[in-house]
């Protein structure tokens, strides 16, 4: 059996990517210090703000890769990548545009149609639209190739019968599309991968349903999105009927690599070693130590990928490794600093630091699941590694 290796090339940053760097750090502390947002853990996913989102808009720092011909910035993936790890370091509040810039808009981009792609992208990049996910369903789990949703052809368009579940932000104002994966034709079971469809669907639109899901700490960015005789124009369809699922693994491939999978609690990490820093016992020392250290291969694992999606390839075992390691990372570093932290800090009701713990305890189990849940993760990774 061949085998096909991982590939994480050495990256370095160009010098207008570290000069961005600085720009960014700039508009960032004088957008905390003058109440323009709280540092949060998991920001990506729970900071809700359209504000924050068009000023990033208004500094062009969305659709920063896209070309300037659909209203992007004809910017470097690694230009993206200092802005996005700057942000998520910061624990600023980017979940309102988050998958229309990581994800939705480059599927609108390949394979929208014209008058559908110019309408959307420029008000993605100015962080006036933004979109939500629908992959997963009720059932389904992470076998995206047992989706049931329906769309069935009528005039002019298609009607959409079926649930999405897990669909991130969906309930957000601002929220106006969701990119959804539908059943176009009957299952075969021989190759359930055929007859999915990937479609532009307005939530706004008549029969369509969108509900809550509260997590753990009794926030809701999750989403259950029903779906009762939505009517779906033809020109909503994403490339060709019955192309979605080639389409939806590329997706994965940009949603699983980012820094967003091992920095969401770095912002507890950043405010820990303030308080640590000083007079620290061995124990702090060592944890301290591997922490650091376990952030670093992270990111240049993480910077690989953006090198490979800047050469145009698709890394999605990369992706796939990326963020298996990424999410265990996450939960194991609220371990460790639940152990060297002071008492008075693990029990406080008040104060940033506690208040970032706690977020990150109640927020960070669900990063397993979201993207690909680890235990299908590590079936991909061992069918890479010629091993399963």
């Amino acid at each position: 059996m061949s085998v096909t290796r991982f590939r994480f090339p050495f990256v370095k940053m160009p010098p207008e990517a570290t000069q961005l760097r600085q720009e960014v750090r700039e508009f960032l502390a004088e957008e905390r210090a003058n109440g323009g947002y709280t540092p949060m853990a998991d920001c990506w996913a729970g900071g809700m703000s359209a504000e924050f989102s068009r000023k990033l808009g208004q500094r062009g720092w969305l659709g920063m890769t896209w070309d300037k011909k659909y209203g992007g910035h004809g910017r470097s993936f690694l230009e993206r990548y200092v802005v996005t790890e700057e942000l998520l370091a910061a624990g600023a509040p980017v979940m309102a545009h988050w998958i229309a810039d990581r994800q939705s808009g480059p599927q609108l981009i390949k394979h929208a149609q014209p008058e559908v792609r110019d309408a959307i992208i420029p008000r993605i990049v100015t962080g006036e639209c933004f979109i939500a996910i629908g992959m997963s369903e009720p059932g389904t789990g992470s076998d995206l190739a047992s989706v049931s949703t329906r769309a069935e052809k009528v005039d002019g368009g298609w009607k959409v019968n079926g649930t999405k579940l897990w669909s991130t932000g969906a309930h957000g104002p601002g929220c106006d599309y969701m990119v959804a994966l539908l059943r176009t034709s009957p299952l075969d079971t021989s190759a359930r991968h055929k007859g999915l469809s990937q479609f532009i669907i307005e939530l706004k639109s008549t029969g369509v349903d969108v509900r809550g899901i509260a997590d753990i700490g009794g926030q809701i960015h999750f989403n259950e999105t029903n779906f009762e005789d939505v009517f779906v124009p033809d020109s909503h369809v994403l490339g060709e009927v019955g192309g979605g699922w080639n389409m939806v693994v590329g997706e994965l491939a940009l949603e699983r690599s980012g820094p967003e999978r091992f920095l969401s609690t770095f912002i507890v990490l950043q405010e820990a070693m303030r308080l640590l820093v000083n007079n620290p016992t061995e124990q702090t020392k060592e944890v301290l130590g591997q922490v650091v250290a376990k952030i670093k291969t992270l990111r240049r694992m993480s910077l690989g990928i953006a090198g490979l999606l800047q050469e145009g390839s698709s890394p999605e075992m990369e992706a796939a490794l990326v963020k298996d390691m990424s999410t265990n990372f996450e939960r194991e570093l609220l371990e460790k600093l639940r152990r060297i932290l002071p008492q008075n800090v693990l029990f406080s009701s008040a104060g940033l630091l506690p208040t970032l713990l706690r977020e990150g305890v109640l927020r960070v189990p669900s990063s397993t699941l979201r993207g690909g849940t680890n235990e299908v993760l590590k079936g991909m990774i061992a069918r890479q590694l010629g091993i399963r």
